[in-house]
């Protein structure tokens, strides 16, 4: 039953970020922009009774990936402009994403390897 209604809860608040982006797009943009997908996961993991040590880790996995989200939004604006399709350009997206995340896991590891 939790499930359900993390679901509804979550899907409500897409549904609204969506259809104030149909009317405003900018002002869609910028709330689509704060991290709600990142604040909800945390809230449903703190109801849940996660351990502050889980947060903090799953918190730093979005950290972590926020580079190469910036990449893989920058390439999807860069590719609808260019008059490429969604799919196109999300694909791109993706694959910039991937390729950065690549590429950051292995120079930190090279760091790390430093020290």
């Amino acid at each position: 039953m939790f499930f359900l209604t993390k679901v509804l809860v979550s899907a409500i608040i897409i549904g609204v970020v969506t259809e104030v982006a149909r009317i405003f797009p900018k002002y869609g943009g910028i709330i689509a922009a704060l991290p709600l997908v990142s604040l909800l996961s945390l809230v449903w993991l703190h109801v849940q009774g996660e351990q502050a040590s889980n947060m903090s880790t799953f918190a730093f996995g979005v950290l972590w990936g926020f580079p190469a989200t910036a990449l893989l939004l920058t390439i999807v604006v860069i590719c609808l402009k260019a008059s490429l399709s969604l799919y196109v350009s999300i694909g791109l997206g993706v694959g910039g994403w991937l390729i950065c995340l690549t590429v950051q896991n292995f120079f930190v590891k090279k760091i790390l390897v430093l020290f």
